[in-house]
Order: C-alpha cells, then sequence, then structure tokens
C-alpha cells in the first residue's frame, strides 16, 4: 500500500525500431492482479477498483486504483501495446518474451515479514524468485543468448518499502512489535535486503533498472487519520523516517551503478518530492482536493467498495479532481503526472537519467 498522478497528456516520443519490455516488481501501487490469486486480505478485486480502466470496461483487474498504474502509464508512453500481465495469472510466461511480466503483490514489502497481517501476499525475495522461473522458460525458448540479449534491453522497476515503513510506523503489526530496531538501523536493513534482490536480477541478466524510492507516507489518508492529523498536515516523523531510508538508498544505487555500470544503470526515482510537489500545489495540477480519498472516507476500516444496491462507499463525483483514490493510493490522475515526470524530468526527480532516457540507454 502505498502513495502517489492528472491530466497531461504525454506526448509519445516512440521509437518504432525499440520493442518494450518491462519486468515490474513492487507492491499495491503496481500491482497488476496478482493477488487476485491468493488468498489475502488484500485485494482491488470488487468494484469502484477499476472504474476507469479503458481495457476492462470498467472492470476491476487487481490494480489498487481507478485507472492505470504508474508502470502502466510509463509503458504506454514507450510504446507498449499492451501491459504486463500478472505472474500469477494462468498461461503468463509466454507472454514474458514480448510483453514482460508483472511479479508486483498488494501488502508486500522488501522484507520477507512485511504484510503479513494481510495474509497472503508475495514478497520481494520471493517476485525474483519467480523471475527466474520466468528467465528458465525464456532460455528454453530463446536459448542462453537470445535471453540474455531480451534481458538487457529490458527495464526492470521496482516499487518497493512503503509497506515496510508503514508496518514499522503501526506498533499492532505482530513482526514489529515490543522493542523495535532504531530508525537508522531499520533504514540500514531495507536498503541492504532490497540491493540483495538488485544483485540477483543483474545476475540473471538484468541491465536496466529504475528503484522507486518511498513516497511521502506521511501524507496519504490513512496516516493523517491515524495520527488525527488537521487538514493539510502530514506526520513529519513518518516523513522524516523516509527521508533517511530513501537518502541512503539513492547512495546505495549510486554505489552499483560505480561497482557495475556502464553496462548495466540504476536508476533512482524521486517519488518522494514529485508527490509533495503534487500535494503542496495541487490546484496547479488541476486538482481539488488533496486530503481526503476519493473512495472510503477518511475513517476507519478505510474501505471502498460497490455494494449490490450499487451504492459505492463515499466515492467522489469527480475522481479526475482527487489526489488520492482510496486511504493509501493516488488516483489515475495523480499518476499520470507522476508517469511523465518519471519519463521526461531533470535529475532532481529522477538520477542520473529519466526513464526515457533509460530506455535508449545501450551501454
Amino acid at each position: 500500500m502505498k502513495i502517489f498522478v492528472i491530466f497531461v497528456f504525454i506526448s509519445l516520443h516512440i521509437l518504432p525500431c525499440l520493442s518494450f519490455t518491462s519486468f515490474v516488481f513492487g507492491d499495491s501501487l503496481v500491482d497488476a492482479g496478482n493477488n487476485d490469486y491468493l488468498f489475502t486480505l488484500s485485494k482491488a478485486d470488487s468494484p469502484p477498483y477499476g472504474i476507469d480502466f479503458k481495457p476492462s470496461g470498467g472492470k476491476p483487474t487487481g490494480r489498487f486504483t481507478n485507472g492505470r498504474t504508474i508502470s502502466d502509464i510509463v509503458g504506454q508512453a514507450l510504446g507498449a501495446k499492451s501491459f504486463p500481465p500478472p505472474y500469477l495469472a494462468p498461461d503468463t510466461q509466454v507472454d514474458a518474451i514480448d510483453r514482460g511480466i508483472n511479479y508486483a503483490s498488494g501488502a508486500s514489502g522488501i522484507l520477507d515479514e512485511t504484510g503479513s497481517l494481510f495474509i497472503g501476499r508475495v514478497p520481494l525475495r520471493e517476485q525474483v524468485n519467480y523471475f527466474e522461473q520466468s528467465r528458465n522458460y525464456m532460455v528454453n525458448v530463446m536459448r542462453e543468448n537470445g535471453t540474455k540479449e531480451l534481458l538487457k534491453k529490458a527495464i526492470f522497476s521496482l516499487t518497493t518499502g512503503s509497506n515496510d515503513i508503514l508496518n514499522y510506523v503501526q506498533p499492532s503489526i505482530p513482526f514489529f512489535e515490543g522493542d523495535k530496531v532504531s530508525p537508522s538501523t531499520f533504514q540500514d536493513y531495507m536498503v541492504f535486503n532490497l540491493t540483495t534482490q538488485l544483485k540477483r536480477l543483474h545476475e540473471l541478466g538484468a541491465r536496466k533498472f529504475i528503484v522507486v524510492g518511498v513516497g511521502p507516507l506521511g501524507c496519504i489518508p490513512f496516516v493523517r487519520s491515524l495520527n488525527l492529523l488537521a487538514s493539510g498536515k502530514c506526520s513529519i516523523k513518518v516523513n522524516d523516517l523516509i527521508q533517511g531510508y530513501n537518502k541512503k538508498l539513492n547512495k546505495a544505487l549510486d554505489q552499483l551503478n560505480q561497482q557495475l555500470g556502464p553496462e548495466a544503470i540504476f536508476v533512482y526515482a524521486n517519488s518522494f518530492d514529485i508527490v509533495m510537489r503534487i500535494i503542496l500545489n495541487y490546484h496547479q495540477y488541476g486538482f481539488e482536493n488533496a486530503n481526503e480519498p476519493c473512495c472510503g472516507g477518511n475513517f476507519p476500516p478505510f474501505v471502498c467498495f460497490k455494494g449490490p444496491n450499487a451504492n459505492a462507499s463515499a466515492l467522489c463525483d469527480d475522481r479526475s479532481k482527487y489526489v488520492f483514490w482510496d486511504a493509501y493510493h493516488p488516483t489515475e490522475a495523480a499518476n499520470i503526472i507522476i508517469a511523465k515526470m518519471l519519463l521526461d524530468g531533470d535529475e532532481s526527480v529522477s538520477f542520473p537519467i529519466n526513464i526515457r532516457e533509460l530506455y535508449n540507454y545501450n551501454s
């Protein structure tokens, strides 16, 4: 569960000679339906989720928003004709060669223990295990050299860490009960485990990485409500924890670039500053509300659903005017803005290069 973009239409500078293949890892910010195939409390398989997702005709697909995710939008901008399917859906291995695969899972985190309260989820380590199985399939079809050529051109995106932070700041989560490690130690633990998986992916042939930092969770409706914060206020404590982690992550990625570059490149996506910019200047981006969720309301249990009488739980009238879709996730309108900034932004939002430059990168 996480955070973050509006109706600015992305100009598609598509290079027809290049195909776009992506492998997506992460949590509910980019889950494309994997959790639909799990026994879990973290699902987005009922209306009004997906109400603005045109490929499904407005029906839920397992995406935790009203429309497309950031990875969906980025893929379309770079020429993808369809979205990478969820790994756990039937018969998706064949798609790995043409479209890539989405391994992301709602409620998951960098740490295996994260999200245990929701029962079923696929932690990052297991997502990478799934990719290894996909790679074995590719080798059977394309042989080792063909697989290596495909993977070195594909983009590997990782959007994870938000649930780890949320679990850490919530004392009711079993794994984190009792004496917690210090914030600094916890940040280091997250970075170590994430870079371990990045190195695994590199060993398996990945060369182009986009690693998304954690956004300002202190400003999402869920955290604002739990901390009884006034409208427009954010949890400084939570955001400080996140910024400390993001700084360490950025440094770790810089070290990986020095160690493994230029054949491999690791791009840090500064989602924290992007989303804060939207929240603080929401009127400039065409929004009318940057505090409340469009669906589900401001108070526990924060459930966004559409009942049998066709009435949705506290669904807003105009989804394009809200930054947040539910208590945790951004609307498609917000995702569009975030994706545009990551695609074409400067080094302050995407370092050392932006995603469009990453797409065209050749070592």
